[in-house]
């Protein structure tokens, strides 16, 4: 029978010889106190994946911006119109700098997609690629705020939400654990391109709110939540040399 975990602190070390003492910090209450919190509005970035003129990703899209600007917040849209293909272009090309950005200018996102083949759409993924993984030692994501929405042509489904939870995760994202997906989405609209009342506005309220509510609590302690041991123990420049390694030629 293996011997139960001591709980005491006097030694906290002594049982794990491989940790660096100069680089472990254990996690403490007070350290998640902040006296002074941000006041300006939380800024979300808002992303919608197809381009076709009446699309019902980006119709979702601008629907959960007015509840987000009801609730206090600043929302931004990004057009994808433009955006070329990741590796097809230079990384200074306009579109891509708007949307880096417009990234780093965020605190929180909303991605929706809608649901193709059983996936998110290239144009979603597209954006998302096109994201930095790095800048310099650091992802610029990390300890942003997500919510993942979608919107599918027949019955509901979570393919793509659960796609683009994947993602979230590997861009070292906050996804909330709240989400929408819109079935049938043509019905959900009107011809003044408002989505109608339903359980599935109701949703999107919901998802919002909870956005809202884990930037506001999150935002000002990102720094915090996302410093990590196996970081600080590797210096800012040997983890820049190692993560930007040189393109192919």
């Amino acid at each position: 029978m293996s011997k139960p975990c001591s709980t005491s602190t006097s030694h906290p070390l002594t049982d794990v010889p491989a940790v660096s003492v100069e680089h472990f910090r254990a996690p403490a209450p007070e350290d998640l106190s902040q006296p002074v919190h941000s006041v300006h509005p939380p800024r979300i970035l808002l992303l919608y994946g197809s381009l076709r003129e009446r699309s019902f990703s980006r119709l979702l899209v601008e629907e959960a911006a007015r509840l987000l600007q009801a609730m206090g917040a600043e929302a931004k849209v990004f057009n994808p119109t433009g955006l070329p293909l990741p590796d097809d272009a230079p990384d200074s090309h306009p579109k891509v700098q708007e949307l880096r950005s417009l990234a780093q200018w965020s605190e929180g996102m909303v991605w929706c997609s809608p649901e193709r083949h059983g996936a998110m759409t290239g144009i979603m993924k597209t954006q998302i690629d096109w994201i930095p993984l790095y800048s310099g030692a650091v992802r610029p994501t990390q300890g942003k705020t997500l919510a993942v929405m979608q919107v599918s042509g027949g019955s509901q489904s979570f393919n793509a939400v659960n796609q683009m939870r994947v993602l979230g995760r590997w861009m070292r994202m906050l996804t909330i654990p709240n989400q929408s997906s819109v079935a049938k989405a043509f019905q959900e609209f009107g011809s003044d391109n408002r989505m109608k009342p339903s359980s599935y506005y109701d949703r999107v309220v919901d998802v919002m709110e909870e956005l809202v509510k884990f930037t506001w609590l999150t935002r000002d302690l990102s720094p915090y939540l996302v410093d990590r041991y196996s970081e600080r123990k590797e210096s800012a420049e040997k983890l820049s040399e190692r993560v930007n390694l040189p393109k192919a030629t």
